[in-house]
């Protein structure tokens, strides 16, 4: 960025342009220490989500990624105790709504009373994992089209790979889309 900008024809040369300039090469210098301390991080989270027991079965899901695998374990953690069922997970997360009934009136709601970071991270993985995965991008679709927003797409999809992720972190394998079902169902009614 700095030889890009220093290449950069001159403007006009006037006290204000040379104070401009000076901002300018500070607001570099300033980028380039933070871009350096981003990589360190990220240099960081890799050496530890390899050194992880779990880091292979987050690290497996499409467009994880490392930074994103990262938070997914940090925040499902590895105690598996602590979710002892797929729907204790989901509904920590989340991704399950809240049903109240009193009589005959039943009432279907947003759940409030969750883990927001877990829900974060886990609303952020399967918002882009639908432009990966066939059955991610068919269950979001679907839903869209049964007149759902983005945001209540992205959380059925998100209870749908909960599933998924439990499933394999329980088992301690990583994901592996021939041994996924759904997938594969649609893949063969594709083909």
């Amino acid at each position: 960025m700095y030889a890009h900008l220093t290449a950069a024809p001159r403007g006009t040369v006037s006290p204000e342009t040379a104070a401009r300039a000076a901002v300018t090469l500070a607001l570099v210098t300033a980028l380039s220490a933070v871009r350096a301390q981003i990589k360190a991080l990220e240099d960081q989270i890799t050496a530890q989500l390899a050194a992880h027991p779990d880091g292979h079965i987050f690290t497996s899901l499409p467009r994880a990624g490392t930074v994103r695998a990262a938070r997914l374990l940090a925040e499902i953690g590895d105690a598996r105790g602590r979710y002892p069922t797929p729907e204790s997970l989901v509904c920590l997360a989340g991704a399950a709504p809240s049903t109240r009934q009193s009589g005959k009136v039943k009432v279907v709601s947003f759940r409030w009373a969750v883990d927001k970071q877990l829900r974060g991270a886990v609303t952020d993985f399967a918002g882009d994992s639908h432009t990966a995965n066939v059955w991610a991008e068919d269950l979001y679709r679907r839903a869209r089209d049964r007149g759902h927003d983005h945001p209540q797409a992205v959380r059925i999809l998100a209870r749908a790979w909960l599933l998924v992720i439990w499933r394999c972190w329980q088992d301690r394998v990583p994901y592996d889309p021939a041994n996924h079902r759904a997938l594969q169902r649609i893949l063969a009614t594709a083909a």
